[in-house]
C-alpha cells in the first residue's frame, strides 16, 4: 500500500491557472498514470485536440464541470460534451480525439487516469499533405515538435502563430465543430497549422 496527500505533491504545470499534480510517481504506480488537476475558469487541460493510439484515458470530475471537445477519427465534425461533478468520461485508444477545458465560472477539480501509463503514439487531426492519411503522429524531442505521417513518414514542422509569434498552437473545434488550429495567446484561428518549409 502507498498513500499520499495531494497537497504535499508539487505542482508541475507552469501555466497560470493550471495546477497539475502527478500522482503516479509518489504512488509508485506501474500500470496507470494518474494526475490531479485544479483548473481556473478559462483554462484547459494541457494539449489541444489529440488522441492516444496506445492509451485509454478517463477523466473524473470531482468539483465543477469540464467541457470536452471530441472528434472521431476520419470525421469532419465533432461535438462538445459537458461533464459535471460526480461524472466521468472515457476516451478509448485509437482515434477518439479530445481536449478539455473549464468553461465555467468556478474552479474545476478533476483526476485524469491513463493506462498504460506511457503513451508513445499521440496523434492530431491533421491530414498528411503527401498521402492524405487522416491524422499525424506528434514527435517531441530535443529539436522540438514534428508531425509525422504514420503511413508515408512525411514530416512537417509547425511554426509560430502568424499573428503574434507564439510558438505553441493547439487543435480545437471551431464553432461549426470542425478541427482548426488556434493560438492560445491571441486566439488567431487557422484551417491548418502554419508549417515551416521542408
Amino acid at each position: 500500500m502507498k498513500r499520499v496527500t495531494i497537497a504535499d505533491i508539487e505542482s508541475d504545470s507552469g501555466e497560470i491557472g493550471i495546477d497539475r499534480r502527478r500522482l503516479s510517481g509518489p504512488l509508485n504506480t506501474t500500470d496507470v498514470a494518474i494526475n490531479h488537476y485544479r483548473l481556473a475558469p478559462g483554462t484547459g487541460f494541457p494539449g489541444g485536440l489529440h488522441s492516444h493510439m496506445d492509451q485509454e484515458e478517463v477523466f473524473v470530475v470531482i468539483k465543477g464541470e469540464a467541457t470536452f471537445e471530441t472528434l472521431a477519427s476520419g470525421s469532419d465534425t465533432g461535438e462538445t460534451v459537458t461533464v459535471g461533478a460526480g461524472e466521468a468520461i472515457r476516451f478509448a485508444p485509437g482515434g477518439e480525439f479530445h481536449s478539455g477545458a473549464n468553461e465555467s465560472d468556478g474552479d474545476l477539480l478533476a483526476v485524469a487516469i491513463g493506462a498504460p501509463p506511457d503513451s508513445e503514439d499521440v496523434r492530431i487531426p491533421l491530414e498528411c499533405p503527401e498521402c492524405s492519411h487522416d491524422d499525424m503522429r506528434v514527435r517531441m524531442d530535443e529539436e522540438g515538435v514534428t508531425f509525422v505521417c504514420p503511413d508515408c513518414d512525411t514530416e512537417c514542422v509547425p511554426r509560430a502563430c502568424l499573428e503574434c509569434g507564439r510558438e505553441e498552437m493547439r487543435f480545437a473545434l471551431a464553432e461549426e465543430n470542425q478541427a482548426v488550429v488556434v493560438c492560445p495567446n491571441c486566439s488567431a484561428e487557422f484551417d491548418r497549422p502554419p508549417l515551416r518549409d521542408r
